[in-house]
C-alpha cells in the first residue's frame, strides 16, 4: 500500500478508535498518522514540554511495519495509533531516564510487557513523556528536562507524576498515552487537564520488566485517553496475567448485564477530614445530580478507614523505597537529585524498620477496609472528587490553600492514594470545570478485579455528564 501523509490538524481530530478503524480499512496509513503526530509534537510541544524524547527513525520504521501487517491482512485493534509512554516505563529503542541524571543515557534492553502488547496490537510509540524524578512527586518537573506546563495556562502545573502523558493527550499531540500510578499519578493530572486516566486493579496489567520500583505492590500501568471507550479498547489489549509478574491477575471478563441493578455510593470527601474548594464540590455535585436524574441509584455513604489512616503515615514506604534503591548514589552526590527527591531519600535513610513495618500494616488495613466497604454494604461503585482543587501555579509543590484553609504540600493529593493501597481499580473522568474554566475530575472506584464493570459504567456516566455529542466529539 502506498503510504499517505496526514496533516497535523487531521491527526489532532482523530481518536484511538477512529485511527485504528481508518488504518485497518486502508483509508489512511500508519506512517501518515505517525508523521502527523511527530509534526504536531514539533509544533506544539516546545511550549508544553510534555514529550521529552522522540526517535523519529524508529517510529517511522514501526509505522511502516504496521502498514505491511495491515496489507498482509492482519487485524490489529490499535492499528497505527500513536502512543506516548511515560519516561519510567521501558521501551526498547528509546532513551528512558525516569527524569533522573543517573539514567540520562539509559536504553532499555527490552520492552515492558505493556509496551510489547501495545506494539503487537498495532500501536506506534511516538515518544517518551515527562515525569517527575522517579515518578515520586505530585507535579511534573525534574533537573534533566524541566517542567511540563498545563495546556490551558502555561503558568500552571498539570500535577504529577504523569504530567507529560496527560498533557500529550490533552494537547492533541497523541490520542493515547501510558502512565504509571502509585498514589494517584495518572488520575490527578488527568483530572487537572480534562482527560481520562485509569488505574487498573493491581496486577490487571502486568508490571515490568523495568526499573527497580520504590512503590512495591502499589504502582500500576495506566492508559490515558480522551474518552472511556478508548480506555476500554486499550485495556482489552493490556489486561491479562503474565508469569513474569507475580502480582498479575485475571480480572472479571464482562461489564454490566443489561437491566442489572447498580448500587453506587457517593462520598464528597471519601470519608476524610480534608478541605475541598467550592468550585470542585459544586462540579462534582452537578455530576451526581445528572446521574440521579437519569435513574441511577446513588446513596451517600463514606468509606470507613482505619483510625490511623492518613497519607503521611504511609509515606515511609516511598521514602524507604527511594533510599533503598538510590541511597548509595545520594551519599556520593546529593546534588545530582531534584531537591525534593533528595529530601525524600534523606528521610528514607533515617527511617527504622519498625516505621516501615507499621506503614505496611496500615496499607494492609486500608485494603481490608475497602474490601469490606464493597462487600458488607453491597455497593458496586464508589464515586467522589478526584482532587479537592483545580490546577495551581507551576512553581509550587501544591496549592497553599484549599477550601479557604492552609494545607500541606500534598493537600491536593488526598483522594487517590488509599485506592492504590487497596489494590482496586479507580478512574478519573472529566465532570465539568471550576475556577477560570479549569477542569474538574470525578473519581470512580470499584472492588478489585471489577475493572470492566467500572469502565462500562464510566462510559455511560461520561455520556451523561458531558452529553452524548460532546462525549463522541472528544
Amino acid at each position: 500500500m502506498q503510504s499517505q501523509t496526514l496533516t497535523p490538524h487531521v491527526a489532532a481530530l482523530s481518536g484511538v478508535l477512529a485511527i485504528a478503524a481508518d488504518v485497518s480499512a486502508h483509508r489512511i496509513s500508519a506512517l501518515g498518522v505517525a508523521e502527523a503526530a511527530l509534526a504536531r509534537i514539533a509544533a506544539k510541544n516546545p511550549d508544553l514540554n510534555a514529550i521529552i524524547e522522540t526517535n523519529v527513525a524508529a517510529s517511522r520504521a514501526d509505522a511502516e511495519e504496521i502498514d505491511r501487517r495491515v496489507t498482509a491482512g492482519e487485524r490489529m485493534p490499535l492499528a497505527g495509533v500513536p502512543v506516548a509512554i511515560k519516561d519510567n516505563i521501558w521501551v526498547a529503542g528509546h532513551r528512558v531516564t525516569q527524569g533522573s541524571a543517573l539514567f540520562a543515557n539509559f536504553h532499555p534492553p527490552e520492552d515492558a510487557i505493556a509496551v510489547a502488547r501495545l506494539k503487537r496490537a498495532g500501536a506506534v510509540v511516538i515518544g517518551m513523556a515527562n515525569t517527575s524524578e522517579f515518578a515520586a512527586k505530585g507535579l511534573t518537573t525534574n533537573r534533566l528536562y524541566g517542567p511540563t506546563c498545563h495546556p490551558m495556562d502555561h503558568n500552571l502545573t498539570p500535577g504529577g507524576s504523569s504530567g507529560g502523558p496527560v498533557v500529550a493527550v490533552a494537547a492533541g499531540l497523541v490520542p493515547l498515552a501510558i502512565g504509571t500510578d502509585a498514589g494517584g499519578s495518572s488520575r490527578r493530572p488527568a483530572a487537572h487537564v480534562g482527560v481520562t486516566g485509569f488505574k487498573p486493579s493491581l496486577g490487571a496489567v502486568p508490571y515490568g520488566p523495568g526499573f527497580s520500583e520504590p512503590f512495591v505492590g502499589l504502582s500500576c500501568i495506566c492508559p490515558i485517553a480522551q474518552t472511556v471507550k478508548e480506555i476500554i479498547a486499550v485495556f482489552d489489549v493490556l489486561a491479562a496475567p503474565d508469569p513474569r509478574d507475580p502480582d498479575s491477575i485475571q480480572v472479571a471478563p464482562a461489564g454490566w448485564i443489561s437491566g442489572e441493578r447498580i448500587r453506587i455510593a457517593y462520598s464528597p470527601r471519601f470519608g476524610l477530614s480534608t478541605p475541598v474548594d467550592d468550585d470542585v464540590a459544586e462540579a462534582v455535585e452537578r455530576a451526581i445530580e445528572q446521574l440521579i436524574v437519569v435513574g441511577f441509584e446513588v446513596v451517600r455513604k463514606d468509606p470507613i478507614w482505619p483510625s490511623a489512616a492518613i497519607e503521611t503515615a504511609l509515606m515511609p514506604l516511598q521514602y524507604a523505597g527511594l533510599a533503598a534503591i538510590h541511597g548509595e548514589a545520594f551519599r556520593r552526590d546529593p546534588g545530582v537529585f531534584d531537591s525534593d527527591i533528595a529530601a525524600q531519600i534523606e528521610r528514607g535513610l533515617g527511617i527504622s524498620g519498625a516505621e516501615v513495618a507499621s506503614a505496611w500494616m496500615l496499607s494492609s488495613a486500608i485494603a481490608r477496609s475497602v474490601a469490606a466497604y464493597f462487600t458488607e454494604f453491597h455497593f458496586d461503585l464508589l464515586i467522589g472528587p478526584t482532587t479537592p482543587c483545580v490546577a495551581w501555579p507551576l512553581e509550587r509543590l501544591g496549592p497553599e490553600r484549599i477550601g479557604g484553609v492552609f494545607v500541606p504540600p500534598r493537600g491536593h493529593a488526598v483522594f487517590t492514594p488509599f485506592f492504590n493501597h487497596a489494590k482496586v481499580p479507580a478512574l478519573s473522568i472529566p465532570c465539568g470545570s471550576g475556577r477560570d474554566g479549569l477542569p474538574v475530575g470525578l473519581q470512580i472506584v470499584a472492588a478489585r478485579g471489577n475493572d470492566r464493570r467500572l469502565l462500562a459504567f464510566a462510559s455511560r456516566a461520561e455520556s451523561i455528564i458531558l452529553g452524548d455529542s460532546d462525549s463522541t466529539r472528544r
